[in-house]
């Protein structure tokens, strides 16, 4: 039995050391995004400041890792087996769970996952105990207080963090306005002085006032002394930031990289626990019954000893910051999560991630009349003035970054006072709700959210906060199914799941290369959107609309194959799986369309006239393919869900022989498009000239056969939907060809 429960243990630890992994993947943008977004410095040395600061942090990291020793369950109700089935549930779940969110670019709350997993664990086994038990009420079993705190925090911190981002740095940007460089003379070093002395604050309180090496004696001192040491920093901090000015310093870049330490060393002190704390909470619950057990079982050794605090060694917490250093480093899922964070709160306008819901369209409503209405109280002359701090054709933003350096140091300074504020609060906040929502609010008082982009920006953000929560939801069941498998299934539950969440791990991984690959045309965007002149934004569009062009041409094949063969073979799920490609390819096309026409904005006059209708027609074909597509779909899949007739065997062969054309005509026309090589294309009008009559003449022969009443009239309906609608996907196929080559000919 002990070899068992060994075995759980160095599985809990492989875990652990994906689980540290996956947090990093999932947090770095928490302490990445600000330098990044700003280009602060080199991607090398933003990267070389985080790995220390999460190297020291994590080295330094205090050994109390009491919320998963006795945070959630009272451990001296609990038995050893009954603790360690908890713990093999919480990590299956965090490990699982996290690598979801990461490979969708969502950031998520390490802390809630936590917290929630092991509040479903408990659950779980606290239910069998007081089915079988009812003198332990379920209160003195679970210690709900903890979870109930997080979920306060959140509401809490999310509003706070928004608020404070959106009104400090709308005060920073009317004093410095986006040329900065121009106000920077005497206020840089009140501003410098403040914000260094809030990081150092934000170090000394959140990220080593409880580390292992500082003593009670240490934090008391630091307790008594605060007021004064705030003083002299500020004094000391404001001097150094004036004479580095003097110096040619960039003053905004050393806030920003002190910022990155600051928060890396702090994530990495501090919520290293959500990492590894279960893991230590299952390793000293196993020594614990080794050296104590005396014979007793698994099952009638109470864990009363997880009741004290412990001290982390210190080669564990050495080995789990080596670990997130190399993760850092190497984590494509990192900067997967980054780049969904530092999107959302870019300056200019872009591809953008997300599309437009309801309530993201009602909250700019409601915020245009908000608007408005304070419009009208302004006077005039305040609201000139006002404007003119917000000149963006004035902003200095480094070559490819998303915003300039004023946003990147008061993202990290709000974010560090926030999370100081909140840890001598004694509030659970997590660095995620806080640097995440800072970053939105930030965003939104430089006025990056325009009219054109709020709706998508703001469904964003609903669609992380909505994240968030889902965590909870999904940690607190899956653990507490999971906890419940183990528990009745024993060891054969116990091997099958530790195999499933291998398997699992495993096929994320792939999947996420597949989804990063397909994603790789990005850059074309990034090219596109950072286009200087109008010659190079008409080449990088050109490029841009070939590849789209290629891709369409490509799903357009696929899918007019899948419904067709599906629909012969009256395959639902086939029809179901291809009703769910067209609807992803309609959110495309709009997003190719929103791209394009900001590209083709930036065009002069001149080639704007003489390329913009080409490029606007090529869309509006585009769009209309992929809804002819939709509308052949339909009916098709409505009509085999129905379960009615299917198609007679003539129909079938008439349409199949016309059906083997269409896909060489189509995949004729992607290569052309592709290789951007319109000679012959009177070849490929010639074949759809030909392939239209042949429809025609199919329509013909099936409304003769509906006059003479020979088949069901419900298949001939649908027959003839599908057959004009193929007409209609080989005419806008023609055309998007005829339109390209005019738009991509010099």
């Amino acid at each position: 039995m002990e070899t068992l429960y060994l075995v759980i243990l160095i599985f809990v630890f492989g875990l652990a050391i994906f689980d540290v992994m996956v947090g990093v993947s999932n947090d770095a943008s928490n302490f990445l995004n600000s330098a990044i977004g700003a280009k602060a410095a080199s991607f090398r040395l933003v990267m070389v400041i985080a790995a220390v600061g999460i190297f020291t942090g994590a080295a330094f990291s205090n050994g109390m890792m009491d919320i998963a020793r006795h945070g959630i369950y009272q451990p001296q109700h609990f038995y050893f087996a009954e603790i360690m089935c908890i713990i093999l549930a919480v990590m299956i779940t965090d490990v699982v769970l996290l690598d979801a969110f990461n490979s969708m670019g969502m950031p998520t709350s390490t802390t809630v996952s936590m917290v929630f997993e092991l509040l479903g664990g408990t659950f779980a086994i606290a239910m069998i105990k007081v089915l079988a038990d009812d003198s332990l009420p379920m209160g003195e079993l679970i210690n709900t207080d903890k979870a109930l705190s997080v979920v306060m925090a959140i509401f809490i911190s999310v509003a706070i963090a928004f608020f404070f981002g959106m009104l400090i740095q709308y005060l920073a940007r009317v004093l410095f306005t986006f040329g900065y460089r121009k106000k920077m003379k005497y206020a840089i070093g009140l501003f410098g002085g403040f914000a260094a002395t809030a990081i150092f604050y934000f170090m000394v309180i959140k990220g080593l006032k409880d580390s292992s090496f500082m003593t009670a004696e240490n934090k008391l001192w630091i307790d008594g002394h605060t007021g004064m040491l705030v003083g002299y920093c500020f004094v000391f901090f404001t001097l150094l930031m004036q004479v580095l000015h003097r110096l040619k310093v960039n003053v905004f870049k050393v806030i920003v990289l002190l910022g990155t330490f600051a928060l890396a060393l702090a994530f990495a002190g501090n919520d290293l626990v959500n990492f590894i704390g279960v893991p230590l909470a299952g390793y000293s619950a196993y020594t614990d019954f080794i050296a104590q057990a005396s014979g007793a079982t698994p099952d009638n050794f109470l864990m009363t000893s997880l009741l004290g605090s412990a001290k982390t060694p210190w080669y564990f917490l050495a080995g789990a910051g080596a670990i997130m250093v190399y993760a850092l480093f190497t984590s494509g899922k990192a900067q997967h999560v980054i780049r969904t964070s530092v999107n959302l709160s870019r300056q200019e306008e872009g591809e953008e991630s997300f599309g437009s819901t309801p309530i993201a369209r009602k909250v700019v409503r409601l915020s245009l009349n908000v608007a408005h209405g304070l419009d009208r109280w302004i006077p005039e002359r305040a609201r000139q003035w006002i404007d003119t701090r917000f000149r963006k054709d004035e902003a200095i933003i480094a070559d490819g970054a998303a915003f300039d350096l004023v946003r990147a140091a008061v993202n990290l300074v709000v974010a560090s006072l926030l999370i100081a504020l909140g840890t001598s609060l004694k509030l659970p906040l997590s660095t995620t709700y806080v640097t995440f929502m800072v970053a939105m609010g930030s965003s939104l008082a430089d006025r990056a959210w325009g009219r054109d982009s709020a709706v998508f920006r703001i469904t964003g953000v609903l669609s992380v906060i909505g994240g968030w929560f889902l965590t909870a939801g999904v940690a607190f069941t899956i653990s507490f199914f999971v906890a419940l498998l183990v528990y009745y299934g024993g060891t054969v539950a116990t091997v099958a799941l530790i195999l499933l969440a291998v398997v699992t791990l495993l096929r994320s991984h792939v999947m996420f290369g597949r989804k990063k690959t397909a994603e790789q045309h990005s850059e074309t965007v990034r090219l596109l959107l950072q286009s200087k002149t109008s010659e190079e934004t008409l080449q990088r569009l050109r490029v841009y609309t070939r590849e789209e062009q290629a891709r369409l041409f490509q799903f357009a094949q696929e899918n007019f194959d899948h419904i067709v063969t599906s629909f012969f073979n009256e395959n639902l799920r086939g029809l179901r799986k291809a009703a769910g490609a067209i609807k992803l390819r309609k959110q495309l096309v709009k997003q190719m369309r929103r791209i394009g026409a900001g590209a083709v904005s930036r065009l002069d006059n001149n080639r704007l006239l003489e390329k913009g209708l080409y490029y606007y027609q090529g869309n509006d074909f585009a769009i209309e393919l992929v809804h002819s597509m939709d509308r052949m779909c339909e009916p098709i899949l409505e009509h085999t869900d129905n379960n009615f007739n299917p198609l007679d065997e003539t129909q079938k062969e008439e349409f199949g022989e016309i059906a083997g054309q269409i896909l060489r005509f189509i995949r004729s026309c992607q290569e052309k498009a592709g290789k951007n090589d319109y000679e012959g294309l009177e070849q490929e009008v010639r074949a759809s000239n030909v392939i239209n009559n042949q429809l025609s003449a199919l329509k013909r022969e099936e409304l003769k056969r509906i006059q003479c009443q020979s088949g069901s009239i419900k298949v001939s309906l649908v027959y003839l939907t599908m057959l004009q609608e193929t007409q209609n996907v080989v005419t806008y196929t023609i055309n998007i060809m005829k339109v390209s080559r005019k738009f991509q000919e010099n």
